[in-house]
């Protein structure tokens, strides 16, 4: 061996330990980095060298190397910001982003810090697109479903599409003691409608007892008035009414000349309430076009139809577009389907006495709206927020785990690639399989703990330190024995 060896033990002790000291000084330099992974380095000793001994033979070391670094996945501390966007994972899982130009390039990263561009792609700052799954609402259970495979994360429209109303609700109390206006037959209040285009007024403001309005919305989100108006029958406990709306925006092609009195006459009923006051029965009859007078009323049978437990009439407030239909409620329904089988609701039209008044009304349908906000749940779905009042499931953010995370590989930029020691990414739903949760308005801090790290720069340093003496004690000893031929 000889006094070279030496030398050369003390030489990887400080190549190692420089080595050693570049970690620490990597992670103090991240220790503020977003989802940073603090490292660590072990060593190990290298294949000693066998010498010949007087008892036989005995090894001797021949320095250190670096045995590995790896890396500390544990969950680092999370920040709040003011950023609906900004995600942390609590729990295992690693967000799931691909390269902005090629869309089979994926990396996993712990930093969530994104937002929409201008293309509505979900992104980080370095414009990578998080991936994950298109969501749909089950029509029959109501459950928010993901759609396919996982995908970019992409908002293609900023704005809620209208819906057409098909149902409105009008529960009033009709006065028990009102006047009838329009005496004279069963169908008169009807009679008393002109719908005449060139009419200053289509109906007396005498003719009626009650009316009120309600707003729906055609099919391109256009809004449109539906006037009911009620007045007492000639009968105690009888109500007649008929459904309006503002003649010129009644686009139905029943109607011809402009003079056609029918214009905005969408149906007619009695309705009929027990002594108690309670609504007990009722008719419609839907307007098909003529006269009112003398024109085409159909009546439908809500009494004995299931498929119509209450009122529908339709209504086409765009030419040339098929009609909607609305259904219209009182509070009340025949659910069995039979004569006299109606059943009252918690909140009912009554008949009592006391002044005519609408006690509640709703529609369906909306018109379009504007994404105001984005909110994320802890299961990952990105929820659109809209100036409609609609609240809409987007995407689910997919996160991914492997069951090697030692085996990543470091890209830089908060990036880890995929490799074969480190297994294929699982996918799944945040929440599920093993998977943590996310987090919104907050982002996941480095997990560095600079205090650890600065006893490991010192002993590092000490460490450094002696194997630097071991280098200047070999090379004096050289020196020595290259003097004893002096």
């Amino acid at each position: 061996m000889g006094l070279t060896s030496s030398l050369f033990s003390g030489v990887s002790g400080l190549s190692v330990l420089g080595d050693a000291m570049t970690v620490i000084g990597d992670n103090i330099a991240n220790v503020n980095t977003v989802g940073f992974k603090s490292s660590r380095v072990t060593f190990q000793d290298i294949l000693s060298q066998t010498v010949a001994t007087q008892s036989g033979s005995a090894q001797v070391g021949r320095g250190t190397a670096m045995g590995d670094v790896t890396q500390a996945f544990g969950q680092g501390s999370f920040e709040s910001t003011e950023s609906p966007t900004d995600l942390a994972i609590g729990g295992d899982g690693f967000f799931i982003v691909r390269h902005p130009t090629d869309v089979q390039n994926e990396f996993y990263t712990r930093a969530g810090g994104f937002r929409f561009d201008k293309d509505g792609n979900f992104v980080n700052a370095a414009g990578y697109v998080v991936r994950g799954w298109a969501l749909e609402r089950n029509p029959l259970t109501g459950e928010v479903e993901d759609i396919g495979s996982i995908t970019d994360i992409q908002l293609e429209n900023f704005t809620s599409p209208p819906e057409a109303t098909d149902s409105i609700s009008v529960i009033t109390n009709l006065d028990s003691e009102g006047d009838n206006n329009s005496a004279g037959s069963d169908v008169a209040l009807s009679e008393a409608w002109d719908g005449d285009l060139a009419a200053t007024s289509h109906i007396g403001d005498t003719a009626y007892e009650y009316q009120t309005t309600v707003k729906v919305y055609d099919s391109l989100g256009s809004t449109h008035d539906i006037t009911i108006y009620f007045d007492k029958a000639e009968n105690d406990q009888f109500y007649e009414y008929i459904v309006t709306c503002n003649p010129d925006e009644d686009q139905r092609a029943i109607f011809g000349a402009t003079t056609d009195t029918g214009h905005g006459m969408l149906g007619r009923g009695i309705l009929e309430f027990t002594s108690d006051g309670v609504l007990s029965e009722m008719t419609f009859e839907r307007f098909e076009g003529g006269d009112v007078d003398t024109g085409t009323w159909t009546l439908q049978d809500v009494g004995t139809d299931l498929t119509n437990q209450h009122f529908t009439f339709e209504a086409d407030f765009l030419s040339g577009t098929t009609p909607m239909a609305v259904e219209l409620n009182f509070g009340t329904a025949n659910i069995d389907g039979t004569p006299g089988g109606w059943v009252p609701d918690a909140l009912s039209t009554s008949y009592y006495s006391s002044a005519s008044t609408t006690v509640f009304q709703s529609s369906t349908g909306y018109g379009a709206g504007d994404l105001q906000n984005i909110n994320v749940d802890t299961d990952g779905v990105i929820t659109g927020q809209y100036s409609n009042g609609q609240v809409t499931p987007l995407f689910r953010v997919a996160l991914a785990k492997f069951q090697n995370v030692q085996g990543l590989f470091k890209e830089g930029g908060n990036l880890y690639r995929e490799t074969r020691n480190s297994g294929e990414a699982i996918t799944g739903q945040p929440g599920s399989n093993g998977l943590g949760s996310i987090a919104s308005n907050s982002l996941e801090q480095s997990n560095v703990d600079i205090s650890n790290e600065f006893v490991k720069m010192i002993t590092t340093q000490r460490g450094f330190q002696a194997n630097s003496k071991i280098v200047t004690t070999v090379d004096q000893m050289l020196s020595d024995t290259i003097n004893m031929k002096r």
